[in-house]
């Protein structure tokens, strides 16, 4: 495990940034992507890289553009020096009723959502084949039933699944392609309080999931599921059972 090294995108908050910390504690170097989020970036790489030294990166990328992927590879290559794991994580969840949304929205949302994901493993293919490595694509249970208000979101999730799928196909030996698909946990901040109960009564284990539920997910498709390619590991405490 000390000798991995992972990228994580959209890793300066939430899921990412738990993500960032659990694994760097596994023992892995970390490089950090982030777009808005520098200083909880720069913090997050800050608070890691006092617990073991040159062992944390940040990467600044805005994935909307055709050209991220590259420079975002090339900064992780001069800054680690090789590539074990390519999280896509980052992603954009917002509403967009079929009535008002724009096509600025459907683009932005596609390209941060499922293009760049593509990008990036098409960038990182040399240095993931040196090391035997594998990608992990951060899904959604809404890529199997959609979220009302939110198709195009369900859309990009649905297009990772089939690009998991397919890129798991077309790069095996080498690389290993896998997604995890969260459920019940990050609530969005404008949630309320009833919509959440509401969601876990739906759900099996009748409780929130927690951010370090994911990264453990994430831990085992690195390190432990040297046979396993082209799936969706779904996180979400038997919610898809009662959608």
């Amino acid at each position: 495990m000390a000798n991995k090294t992972v990228l994580v995108t959209g890793a300066a908050q939430r899921l990412g940034a738990a993500t960032a910390r659990y694994l760097h504690g596994q023992g892995m170097d970390i490089i950090i992507h982030y777009h808005h989020s520098q200083a909880a970036a720069e913090s997050l790489a800050a608070d890691l890289s006092a617990l073991r030294r040159d062992s944390t990166w940040t990467i600044m990328a805005d994935l909307r553009d055709p050209d991220a992927p590259r420079r975002v590879i090339t900064g992780a290559l001069l800054c680690a020096g090789r590539l074990d794991a390519l999280i896509n994580n980052a992603s954009v969840f917002y509403p967009t009723s079929l009535e008002q949304v724009s096509p600025a929205e459907w683009d932005a949302t596609m390209n941060i959502n499922l293009r760049a994901a593509f990008f990036l493993i098409r960038e990182a293919l040399p240095h993931l084949r040196a090391t035997q490595g594998s990608v992990i694509n951060i899904a959604d249970i809404f890529a199997d039933r959609p979220k009302r208000n939110h198709s195009i979101y369900s859309i990009t999730k649905a297009g990772l699944v089939m690009l998991t799928k397919a890129l798991a196909a077309e790069l095996g030996p080498e690389i290993r392609v896998n997604a995890i698909a969260p459920g019940a946990l990050l609530w969005p901040d404008a949630m309320e309080d009833h919509a959440k109960k509401s969601i876990l009564a739906r759900t099996a284990l009748k409780r929130e999931g927690e951010a370090i539920d994911i990264a453990k997910a994430i831990r085992y498709l690195i390190l432990d599921a040297d046979y396993v390619t082209g799936q969706v590991l779904t996180v979400d405490g038997g919610r898809n059972l009662f959608i």
